[in-house]
């Protein structure tokens, strides 16, 4: 223990009070009642202290030493508190991070122990039910009405959050029910904070998880790690959270979508305005800052994190497979094309025919309905779990365009319609000069096709004549300003 951390010192939380004396920390529950908490008896400070004690046992099993008494007024109950062990200042997480000390081994470490500690934690029905997109909406729409009723935040900041998060959250179920059948619903921690975890030289110790009601630890192991890289990123520190959630990932073997660690960064973001919100209840005005830059980063994952269908259309030789593929790893998305899926219809011998005309043989009215079924029936298991779809096709028939909108409607994500285009005669040069690909367009396909497109007043225009960096950027904005528009 360093000399400078045996000084006496009294810290106050918006719950409780914790005591540091020597190599001792004594922490001790307010007399309070709240919507989510009752302390008004000693007994019940005591009973609360005494599961806080058993739950951190779980993760920090030398640092809880036990349950103590503070000797009150003459007459006046003791006052139960928990004994814990005293670490050092300069070994605690936010310290470190502030001080811009490397801390990439201890992340990895604390990654690693999150992962285990989530691989034997306890599951269950009851358990189960807290990882329902019912439960997470609820959770979500408690706490915006918490912040609704402090009326520190604008509340149109708080209506945008609520909108972003109840659009994931209505077209997610079947990944919420797909994480529950994988098991990565936990009794975990649910309060992971820079400030509670210290990087000593035997591991991470890891303090201070939320004992108050149960039910809000029965969450996903993703969920979980999220806040503490949420509380990496508001110390300025995007780098380390991203870094921390690809190694809880790895570590837990944990494939989830993107969007569903920046839907849970978003949540953990809220409480956290929320936890601002009281304190400037509680006289602390300078918290408002702080609240408005976690709701900030909340919006900010929201709209990373938002769901995405994007239609890019053009005729042969446009270049929209090489715009798609190009867009979707910068968004983050799964491209399905026409082609692709032309192509193994027919070799699964679901559809049939000759190459050659437009709207006979391989092309036919029937087989263009079976193509599209299956493109539209694919993009759907995606959307649904988390996934953004960016759909390679002609797109030139607007009955098959207005089938992709109601999809998105069904779907609760926004849709972007994107139509490349370059003049017809370079169109039809590059379907002689590229190499090998799933389309059988001609030439003289491509000319036909372009005489027969249907007007496409929704979708942007994007010029795809000159270098691909550019209408790419173009696409890519456009994309981005889906996610306002949607109303």
């Amino acid at each position: 223990m360093a000399p400078g951390n045996l000084s006496a010192e009294v810290h106050e939380t918006h719950t409780g009070l914790v005591v540091l004396l020597g190599e001792r920390a004594y922490k001790a529950k307010k007399p309070l009642v709240t919507e989510f908490l009752d302390f008004r008896t000693a007994q019940q400070r005591e009973d609360a202290c005494a599961h806080e004690i058993e739950l951190n046992s779980r993760l920090a099993p030398d640092s809880y030493l036990g349950l103590a008494h503070f000797s009150g007024v003459e007459g006046d109950p003791p006052e139960p508190v928990i004994v814990m062990r005293r670490y050092p200042d300069t070994c605690r997480l936010t310290y470190l991070v502030r001080h811009r000390t490397p801390v990439d081994a201890h992340l990895a470490a604390i990654a690693e122990k999150l992962a285990v500690f989530h691989a034997d934690a306890n599951r269950g029905d009851a358990i189960d039910a807290g990882g329902t997109a019912d439960a997470v909406s609820a959770r979500w729409q408690d706490n915006i009405d918490e912040l609704h009723h402090h009326a520190v935040l604008a509340p149109e900041l708080i209506d945008e959050v609520w909108r972003l998060a109840a659009q994931f959250i209505s077209g997610r179920s079947a990944l919420f029910t797909e994480r529950i059948a994988d098991r990565r619903i936990v009794d975990g921690h649910a309060d992971l904070l820079t400030d509670d975890i210290f990087c000593m030289p035997e591991g991470p110790v890891l303090l201070d998880c939320l004992e108050f009601d149960d039910r809000l630890r029965y969450v996903d192991g993703l969920d979980d790690v999220a806040f503490l890289a949420m509380d990496l990123e508001f110390l300025g520190r995007t780098d380390l959270a991203e870094f921390l959630l690809n190694r809880y990932r790895r570590a837990a073997g944990d494939t989830a979508p993107a969007a569903l660690a920046d839907f849970y960064i978003a949540y953990r973001a809220v409480v956290r305005a929320k936890v601002d919100c009281v304190r400037v209840a509680q006289g602390h005005p300078e918290a408002a800052a702080d609240a408005q830059r976690h709701i900030d980063i909340a919006i900010d994952h929201l709209r990373a994190g938002t769901v995405r269908l994007v239609m890019v259309g053009g005729g042969p030789g446009t270049g929209k497979t090489t715009l798609s593929r190009a867009l979707a790893e910068l968004i983050g998305a799964q491209v399905i094309s026409t082609d692709d899926v032309r192509r193994e219809l027919q070799s699964e011998g679901m559809i049939s025919g000759e190459v050659g005309e437009p709207e006979a043989g391989l092309y036919s009215a029937q087989n263009v309905a079976a193509v599209y079924d299956a493109v539209l029936r694919r993009a759907r298991h995606h959307l649904e779990r988390g996934v953004s779809v960016i759909l390679d096709a002609t797109w030139r028939d607007e009955r098959q365009r207005e089938r992709v909108r109601r999809l998105a409607g069904e779907t609760h994500v926004p849709v972007v319609e994107l139509s490349c285009h370059v003049p017809v005669q370079d169109a039809a040069a590059r379907t002689v000069s590229r190499g090998p690909t799933s389309s059988d367009a001609t030439p003289e396909i491509a000319a036909r096709l372009a005489q027969a497109e249907d007007a496409w007043p929704q979708a942007h225009r994007i010029d795809t004549s000159g270098p691909l960096t550019e209408s790419v950027a173009e696409a890519e904005k456009a994309v981005r300003e889906s996610t306002a528009a949607l109303r």
